[in-house]
């Protein structure tokens, strides 16, 4: 049998089946609602399924996070006890006079350099090109003394890059630092103008023509916001073509804006500028070598040689750390009253997890004075040891130098070097006050770092640039150093043992120059010019010309 359907279609071979009965349509609805309830049914566990599983997995996963902060405070090295310790320990450390270290005989390693490529001296970098005269670059150079020393040299390959004039960098205001010095008081403008002539041209002031355009502020010129860490490629497609229109162009902040790792030719304007050009003003020269020559002197007992060390346990460091020491409600009030004034709310905002003791047991916290002198006594220096204290305003100076005074009763500072009259041109600038410790610690015949930054990062560097690529640098082992601080059943001998292996390793590592060719941001030409400044080093030492930051004979 064949029928035709409503739309024209042929159907055939299809029965027609009788009318369901009045029970069968009752039975059919009863095993469809009975169906709908198993598929609800089923629909809620799921749910149901799905729920438990996500806040098993959210358990799980937030879980371990209060765990180990809770196990943070508990852990081994979490707990400030350095103080305790060292009151248990006063009486062997003030008895112990043996296998005292002379300050001549500390670095055992010596740097063999392996035969390189010879330099040719003179076209090792890029020369300048005359079409530069018609552009112009400004940058404004953000935050410390050292970070802005790093945007400098940036600076200077940038503008070698682009082929343009480089105006004297802008120093930017921060409201931590609080230095309102211009480029020229720290620098020394003339000399750093004349060591780059070859390679690009720096001015102190834009042309007139050029200024009246902009209603003589330079603010008014358009400010380009780079990228973090931007190629050369970056600057010659996105930089340049403002710059050619425009003739001048403004970077701000300029922090971090270039690449660590350049072509060798760009790599070494970097070296020049850092170790060459960028030599500080006369005013910071003079007073450094004072210091110097002072240090020297009354390091008599030792042959004129001291350590330095560069302590960061400012009143600023140690809320930024956001560690616990032994002071107590005091000290949590003082460190909170800080970080509001320094850095407003960013450290109570939500997302912002603060775990003192973590930060400890991870070697982030600054070393306290007490735990530097307990390391140095360890390592073998002597009571008697001449040490120059690099370091702004110690938080509760009194009662955290009181120990570091009576284990190295011949500790100094610039404070105690130099008269209330030399030091007045320098009060309230934190980085001139920095630049002359800089110097200070450049010379002495051991550096001592106990905190990360820029100032250990250049200046570490900046050694090995002068002294035949030896950092002569203490280097401590923080995650180490904070375990042993807090067992309080440890002896001196043992201490004095793991101290030992420490100064070993220091030493050795002194001398080590990276496998990487390539600089990195943590493992820069700052802090490795070997082999990256190689050339820059060797043509200074074959023409027996000396560094400009030779101040003094040491």
């Amino acid at each position: 049998m064949s029928s035709k359907s409503a739309n024209g279609y042929t159907i055939n071979n299809i029965q027609s089946s009788p009318p369901t009965s009045p029970r069968n349509r009752q039975n059919c609805r009863r095993r469809l609602r009975r169906r709908g309830s198993f598929a609800m049914l089923h629909r809620r566990n799921f749910l149901l399924l799905v729920s438990v599983v996500y806040f098993t997995g959210l358990i799980s996963c937030v879980g371990p996070l209060f765990s180990l902060l809770q196990y943070s405070a508990l852990a081994t090295g979490a707990v400030y006890r350095s103080h305790e310790i060292f009151q248990k320990l006063w009486t062997d450390i003030e008895a112990d006079n043996s296998s005292s270290i002379q300050l001549s005989s500390v670095w055992i390693y010596k740097r063999k350099l392996k035969e390189q490529r010879p330099c040719s001296f003179g076209t090792t970098a890029l020369t300048k090109d005359s079409p530069g005269a018609n552009l112009y670059l400004i940058v404004d150079a953000n935050g410390g003394l050292n970070q802005q020393r790093s945007s400098i040299c940036n600076a200077v390959v940038i503008a070698a890059l682009l082929n343009a004039t480089l105006l004297i960098p802008r120093l930017e205001f921060h409201n931590v630092w609080r230095d309102s010095s211009e480029f020229g008081e720290i620098y020394d403008e003339d000399h750093f103008m004349s060591t780059l002539k070859d390679y690009i041209e720096v001015v102190k002031e834009l042309p007139t023509e050029l200024m009246e355009r902009y209603d003589s502020n330079i603010s008014n010129i358009q400010n380009l916001r780079v990228q973090a860490w931007a190629p050369p490629r970056y600057y010659l497609e996105e930089v340049y073509p403002v710059l050619f229109k425009q003739r001048v162009v403004r970077i701000s902040p300029f922090a971090n804006r270039l690449s660590m790792h350049l072509p060798s030719h760009l790599q070494f304007l970097r070296c020049i500028s850092n170790y060459e050009a960028l030599k500080f003003s006369l005013a910071i020269s003079e007073l450094a070598k004072k210091l110097v020559k002072r240090m020297t002197e009354r390091s008599s007992n030792s042959g004129g040689k001291y350590i330095s060390v560069h302590l960061r346990f400012e009143e600023d460091m140690v809320a930024f750390s956001c560690c616990i020491y032994d002071g107590g409600q005091v000290e949590k009030s003082e460190m909170d009253v800080v970080r509001e004034k320094g850095w407003g709310k960013k450290f109570k905002q939500k997302y912002r997890v603060i775990a003192p003791g973590l930060n400890r047991k991870n070697g982030k916290c600054p070393m306290t004075p007490v735990e530097v002198g307990m390391m140095l006594r360890g390592m073998g220096f002597a009571k008697d040891t001449p040490i120059y204290l690099a370091s702004g305003k110690i938080y509760q100076a009194d009662r955290y130098l009181a120990p570091l005074r009576k284990m190295f009763p011949l500790l100094q500072t610039k404070e105690t070097l130099a008269t209330k009259d030399e030091l007045a041109p320098f009060e309230g600038y934190s980085s001139r006050l920095a630049a002359v410790d800089y110097l200070v610690c450049l010379f002495s015949e051991v550096f001592v770092t106990t905190q990360g930054g820029n100032f250990p990062h250049f200046l570490i560097g900046h050694r090995r640039y002068l002294f035949n690529g030896h950092a002569k640098t203490i280097k401590p082992d923080k995650i180490k150093l904070v375990t042993l601080l807090q067992n309080t059943s440890t002896s001196w001998i043992d201490f004095k043992d793991q101290m030992g292996s420490m100064l070993a390793e220091s030493d050795r590592k002194g001398i080590m120059v990276p496998r990487a060719k390539k600089s990195t941001r943590k493992g820069s030409m700052y802090s490795n010019p070997l082999p990256e400044c190689r050339c820059l080093w060797e043509s200074k030492r074959s023409t027996n010309r000396s560094n400009s930051y030779l101040m003094v004979d040491h």
